[in-house]
């Protein structure tokens, strides 16, 4: 039950908190900490009452979770690969894209000058993003907060770590092997299927005595990729992405 009822908050104000709530996924117990978040100090009586101080909270929760995040999702990378892919994904314009993809700029709590403004900075998208996740956390604890980062930066991770690794899964399951087994991954042709203009290639990928999924691919390389991510994901105790008919 939520501590701020209809006749706490005026109806505009409370209509945005509503609205807020259903596109966060979250509902809060004390709504108060939801409209400081989305309270700039344009539109704030005190600047204490603005989300400045939520900002400088949730840009440190944002960061821990999305570094245990990587930490544990990707065994295979280094701290420098793991550094590159968090700096993405904590960064300002990622946080600021966030805060648009949810609608936020339309609930946010400015100054008549702000409010007037043709569009919101990103910059202050960005503030607000970090702002919710501190706001959830005090409201709901680090398991709440975590749930509703997770829930938004998940889809942006796979295409940071694509770019980060140029999809380069072979020099991953090689970087892994090494680390882990002292050895190199060897690719074997199992298969070949289709005319001489449109071929399908199918490969496996091995490390010592361990064999993975196979996977077809359009070409040698891209079944090699592909073959190589197959074993990455087993190794992680994950369904391969590229099952072939094996």
């Amino acid at each position: 039950m939520s501590s701020d009822t209809p006749a706490d908050l005026p109806d505009p104000l409370l209509e945005a908190i509503m609205t807020c709530e259903e596109r966060i996924g979250y509902e809060f117990e004390d709504r108060n900490l939801l409209r400081a978040a989305l309270t700039h100090a344009s539109g704030a009586e005190t600047r204490l009452s603005s989300n400045e101080r939520l900002e400088f909270l949730g840009d440190s929760i944002l960061g821990f979770v999305v570094c245990e995040y990587l930490f544990k999702t990707y065994p295979q990378f280094f701290e420098g690969d793991l550094t590159k892919v968090k700096s993405v994904i904590v960064s300002r314009s990622t946080c600021a894209k966030l805060s648009k993809k949810l609608g936020i700029q339309e609930l946010m709590i400015l100054g008549k000058g702000m409010s007037t403004h043709p569009s919101i900075p990103p910059s202050l998208l960005a503030n607000v993003f970090e702002s919710l996740v501190a706001a959830i956390y005090l409201d709901g604890g680090i398991d709440c907060a975590r749930e509703f980062i997770l829930r938004q930066v998940e889809p942006e991770i796979g295409p940071v770590i694509d770019g980060e690794t140029g999809g380069n899964f072979k020099s991953l399951l090689q970087q892994l092997a090494q680390r882990q087994f002292s050895t190199t991954p060897t690719y074997l042709l199992l298969d070949e299927k289709g005319p001489d203009h449109s071929k399908a290639f199918k490969i496996v990928a091995t490390i010592g005595t361990e064999r993975f999924q196979p996977a077809w691919g359009r070409n040698k390389k891209e079944a090699e990729q592909r073959a190589a991510r197959n074993a990455l994901s087993q190794l992680e105790g994950k369904d391969a992405p590229f099952p072939s008919d094996d």
